[in-house]
């Protein structure tokens, strides 16, 4: 359960946090889009089984893969795509905390 908890706090409420800290005069705006970088979890519909909780996301998954985390990074670059890849970054950072939460 403190699993659950950690893992759904910090993909929808620590981003509202860190929008707000870092994007203070549109913090709304930049917690949405950073919520809507979830999509990114579309890629668990390719694996087999669709949902498996005893599974690390992290290069298991496409859109989590060690390849794809690298192109969040160079997104940081491009400044109309940096709260994407805030989100994106973020959400990998989530899912590595989940997997180690896992090992324990």
């Amino acid at each position: 359960m403190l699993q659950f908890v950690v893992h759904y706090s910090l993909h929808f409420l620590f981003p509202g946090l860190l929008a707000y800290l870092l994007f203070r005069d549109n913090w709304k705006r930049a917690w949405l889009v950073m919520i809507a970088t979830m999509i990114v979890d579309l890629d668990h519909l390719l694996a087999e089984p669709i949902f498996d909780p005893g599974r690390c996301s992290i290069e298991y998954h496409v859109l989590h893969s060690y390849w794809a985390i690298a192109c969040y990074f160079v997104l940081l670059i491009f400044p109309k795509m940096r709260i994407v890849a805030l989100g994106l970054l973020f959400h990998m950072l989530t899912d590595t905390i989940d997997c180690w939460m896992m090992l324990k």
